[in-house]
């Protein structure tokens, strides 16, 4: 195993020694782990370099979904916003705390992931009226 001298934050070393010892783990593990999952995110090359803010996070259910790159706001929520609300850009990246750039990406990227992005949607309304049902 090669060895690496790393510089960290103080404050992004607390939260992941934290983090660490929430899971059990030694530091030195847990940042191997955490190298090792982002490695394999970007071999699966899910992103579209067309649209640099945007990202995919892994869901609960182990799902890829498509997020504003550097906060957890997916992407579905601002086109439903838009769609359902009426929101203009202004007023998304306003509500959001997103810049103008990042909201403009993210409706972009819906238009050219439309698929993707409604059948996410539609999942979700199924899960939601399936629980509404019980």
């Amino acid at each position: 195993m090669a060895r690496y001298a790393l510089n960290l934050p103080a404050q992004l070393k607390k939260e992941a020694e934290h983090w660490a010892g929430s899971q059990g783990v030694s530091l030195n593990q847990f940042i191997l782990w955490s190298v090792a999952e982002k490695v394999g995110a970007l071999r699966q090359n899910l992103d579209d370099p067309n649209y640099p803010h945007i990202s995919y996070r892994r869901g609960a259910a182990g799902q890829p979904r498509p997020i504003v790159r550097g906060t957890g706001i997916h992407v579905q929520a601002l086109v439903l916003a838009a769609q359902l609300w009426g929101l203009t850009d202004e007023q998304l990246a306003a509500e959001y705390d997103l810049s103008r750039a990042q909201v403009e990406d993210a409706l972009a990227f819906f238009e050219a992931h439309r698929a993707e992005i409604d059948a996410h949607i539609a999942s979700e309304q199924a899960v939601e009226l399936a629980g509404a049902q019980t």
